[in-house]
């Protein structure tokens, strides 16, 4: 059978990819297929996620007096006193320009993800997550999975300029992909294998050869092309080989009962309400292994959140509140900044709910908390807010503040993506370029 013939029989076995198809395609046609459960006696796995708030904070409601692990929670932190120990706060890391305009509400938030100046959503690099999923993320279900709980399909993951993660915004859709058509339950007794994964596993081998013939033939820039689009195809027969075992036996876990709401709005109640019920199918997912990577989206970077029975966002506040003369900040702002905060305390109790090994799925994981901006008046971005919350399973210490003074973030991204072991020694690009670890994130 000719290459071209055995491409068109996996065109139609993979719904439709061919030769230069994105990897968001090919992660969607994943998401429907497979799972991989480490077997029971190994080492339990390591997350990492992502939790996005927008439109930064009320820095003296925020950044605690001093550094180091006795300081004292300010107001804005109060709800996350319990966790003192699992999180570490850093202040006063710095996007750095270079010239670069700073584009509202991108440039803060894909900075800090990709190490470099961003001038716009045509991003230069893979986003952290996606490069630590591509340490971690090959032994489960889905590569990565992306919420939004403000009712806004936006996402800050990318694979490339262009190819974002698409965020999922309906509980009841996050339910049906996790645990809907292709879920298999750890507990269950019986397992057979779906014929339907068996067909396309057979098709995907039967190009083998052909593909190894092809890159033979071709020149260094196809060959470079060709290999990208087969290394996601080899991605494919690893989750298929996956799906095609018996998953290992997950205690303490019992399937989630699907949610009945779609879960879209922007009103705070809503959005809360939405956030708790997609943490808890997180939490579920990551327990099972479906996934052990994720990114929630709480509020988009220009924040759509708006109270109960008012139109005006809390966006647009950053920007026409005036300032309280007796509180020295804008009130209404600060009362979103200050649930977001709450919210962030709610996932944390979600993923430390789950009991797991001698602790908890919290303790087990690396979850990056940041913002897009620090003021979000003057769209500033230095001094972003970043929180890390989890012990990566013993790979990072928390319970204390590390202020930044001025330093590049992309040195808190060189830092995670070296914890979750991604080999990398040097991030970033110009000024934003580091190769200095914080030393006091890793354990």
């Amino acid at each position: 059978m000719s290459f071209i013939s055995r491409r068109t029989i996996l065109r139609g076995a993979i719904g439709g990819a061919a030769v230069g198809v994105s990897l968001p395609l090919l992660d969607c046609f994943l998401d429907s297929n497979g799972t991989a459960l480490a077997a029971t006696g190994q080492r339990l796995p390591v997350r990492f996620g992502t939790w996005v708030w927008g439109c930064g904070f009320i820095p003296e409601k925020w950044i605690p007096a001093t550094v180091g692990s006795g300081y004292a929670m300010p107001a804005d932190l109060a709800p996350l006193e319990p966790y003192r120990d699992k999180l570490a706060l850093f202040s006063g890391f710095d996007v750095k320009l270079d010239g670069v305009a700073n584009k509202p509400h991108i440039t803060g938030c894909l900075g800090l993800r990709t190490g470099i100046p961003v001038p716009n959503e045509n991003v230069k690099a893979p986003t952290l997550d996606v490069l630590i999923a591509q340490k971690i993320g090959g032994n489960s279900r889905f590569r990565s999975l992306e919420v939004s709980t403000c009712g806004l399909k936006n996402s800050y993951s990318y694979h490339a300029a262009g190819s974002p993660n698409p965020s999922e915004t309906s509980p009841a859709a996050l339910y049906r992909r996790i645990f809907g058509a292709g879920f298999q339950d750890p507990n269950t007794l019986a397992f057979e294998p779906d014929t339907r994964i068996m067909a396309r596993r057979s098709v995907l081998s039967a190009i083998t050869d052909d593909r190894r013939k092809l890159m033979r033939t071709v020149g260094a820039s196809d060959r470079q092309r060709l290999d990208e689009y087969f290394t996601s195809i080899r991605q494919i027969e690893q989750q298929l080989d996956l799906q095609l075992q018996p998953p290992a036996p997950v205690k303490d876990f019992s399937r989630p009962a699907a949610p009945a709401g779609e879960g879209k709005g922007s009103e705070m109640g809503q959005v809360m309400e939405t956030h708790r019920i997609m943490a808890d199918l997180l939490a579920k997912a990551l327990q099972v292994n479906q996934t052990h990577v994720f990114n929630v989206l709480f509020s988009d970077t220009a924040s759509n959140l708006r109270r109960e029975g008012e139109t005006t966002t809390h966006h647009t506040l950053t920007h026409e509140e005036p300032t309280d003369p007796q509180l020295g900040y804008q009130k209404e702002h600060s009362y979103f900044a200050t649930q977001s905060m709450v919210a962030w305390k709610e996932f944390l109790d979600v993923l430390s709910a789950i009991p797991e090994g001698d602790g908890t799925l919290l303790d087990n994981c690396l979850v990056l908390a940041h913002s897009d901006c620090s003021i979000a008046k003057a769209h500033a971005v230095e001094g972003i807010p970043v929180m890390v919350a989890g012990n990566a399973g013993g790979a990072v210490r928390t319970g204390y503040h590390l202020a930044g003074n001025g330093d590049s973030i992309a040195r808190l991204g060189l830092t995670v993506q070296q914890a979750m072991g991604v080999q990398v020694e040097r991030w970033g690009q110009l000024s934003m370029e580091t190769n200095r670890t914080v030393s006091e994130l890793i354990a």
